[in-house]
């Protein structure tokens, strides 16, 4: 396949001879245009001068331009006298006289015709000296062509090398790169479609460069989690080797394979993308499955009926999430769970009394890994935040000391706004 080069030297050379072509036809069919109307206008100019001398019976006075033939016909087209009998016309073309002088073109010849009451007189001319001019004109105009062709694709050829290069640039510089390289491509590009094209790519690689970043940082704090319960896990292993009978290190090792077992759980359901998608939707009553949240930690609710369009075992997974978080802050008798109906929104509000959030924590609460005073993986906000979204719904925090609450909003159904 040709080069981008190669292709823009040849539409460009394409039309510089297009575009010399059709100077060459335009300038001849003017001029050939012009020169006719030239000597239509002296032919027929002649002919009103001759037909009045010839009425008046001035026979001498019947001059005309130079290099015009006078001829005189009588009335059924009977030749009377011919200057140059080969400008002689037939007898249906003479029918055609009149009062007012009409030019006629023939092979060589253009002839004007007058109709006078004494005959018909009629006035002609070679056409041989347009037809040189013509030639002339087309001479001049190949000379030219044959000087102005090369000098323009050699003008085309330097414009298509120099629209090209930066762009071979571009390529060049994205051909030696590797896959780990995914720093902005430099370029010289002007603002147009190119330019735009590559800020596009370098604004793709970007995003490719941090979701890379963010990929390594995933898994080397997935592996953090995972190692240091795996190495309490092996410690209390080892006194259940030595003591069979230690129940305090076998409860201590369930409860720490436990929190494993849900870490695992909530670093697949992040990375499978499970929370945003396969949402089983169900018509849920907000305030009972945030009774049952309550319930199953052992804190205190106030919770209205709220009709949402949701799944029912996601939304009690955020509930679970916000709850433990609470309750890993405050203790179990500083939680509050509340649910309320808010215009068009059901409302679900989660309360401690704990030591609050560190302000340089609340921007990146939602993400994963982010830890707050309580403690936890850290997945279980981010899985929140995540549940919210596939909802059409949205969480909010607000923290300061002695008081943290969680707001989620879920969009109501149409018959409870």
């Amino acid at each position: 396949m040709l080069s981008f080069r190669a292709r823009l030297f040849l539409a460009f050379a394409l039309l510089w001879l297009l575009f010399l072509g059709g100077a060459w036809y335009l300038a001849g069919r003017s001029v050939d245009q012009a020169l006719k109307r030239r000597l239509e206008a002296t032919l027929a100019q002649d002919a009103l001068r001759a037909a009045e001398a010839y009425q008046k019976g001035q026979a001498g006075a019947l001059l005309t331009t130079g290099g015009v033939y006078l001829h005189l016909y009588a009335q059924d087209g009977t030749p009377i006298a011919l200057t140059r009998p080969d400008h002689r016309l037939p007898p249906e073309r003479l029918r055609r006289a009149g009062p007012t002088p009409e030019v006629l073109w023939e092979e060589g010849f253009a002839a004007a015709l007058v109709a006078t009451p004494l005959g018909l007189l009629v006035l002609t001319a070679e056409t041989s000296p347009i037809e040189a001019a013509l030639e002339a004109l087309r001479e001049a105009l190949l000379r030219a062509f044959l000087l102005l062709f090369p000098l323009g694709l050699a003008l085309v050829y330097l414009t298509a090398r120099l629209a090209a290069r930066p762009l071979e640039a571009v390529a060049r510089e994205i051909t030696r790169r590797s896959p780990d390289r995914l720093d902005p491509v430099p370029h010289r590009l002007p603002k147009d479609e190119f330019g735009r094209m590559v800020e596009a790519v370098n604004a793709l690689l970007q995003a490719l460069k941090e979701a890379k970043e963010r990929e390594r940082a995933f898994l080397a704090e997935a592996s953090h989690e995972l190692r240091t319960p795996l190495t309490v896990l092996l410690g209390h292993l080892d006194r259940l080797a030595r003591n069979p009978m230690d129940l305090e290190a076998l409860r201590t090792a369930r409860a720490t394979a436990e929190r494993m077992r849900r870490l695992v759980e909530d670093l697949l359901a992040l990375a499978r993308g499970e929370v945003e998608r396969n949402l089983n939707l169900h018509i849920v009553d907000l305030g009972e499955v945030a009774r049952e949240a309550a319930l199953e930690y052992g804190v205190a609710a106030e919770a209205e009926s709220a009709e949402v369009l949701g799944d029912p075992d996601r939304l009690l997974q955020l509930l679970r999430n916000l709850v433990a978080n609470a309750v890993r802050a405050a203790g179990k008798e500083g939680v509050r769970v509340r649910v309320r109906r808010e215009a068009d929104h059901a409302l679900l509000e989660v309360e401690d009394s704990g030591p609050g959030i560190p302000e340089d924590l609340l921007p990146r609460l939602f993400q994963r890994f982010a830890r707050g005073p309580g403690g936890g993986t850290g997945l279980g906000l981010a899985i929140a935040h995540a549940i919210a979204k596939a909802h059409g719904g949205e969480i909010a925090v607000e923290s300061r000391p002695g008081r943290t609450v969680f707001r989620v909003r879920l969009p109501l159904l149409e018959e409870e706004a």
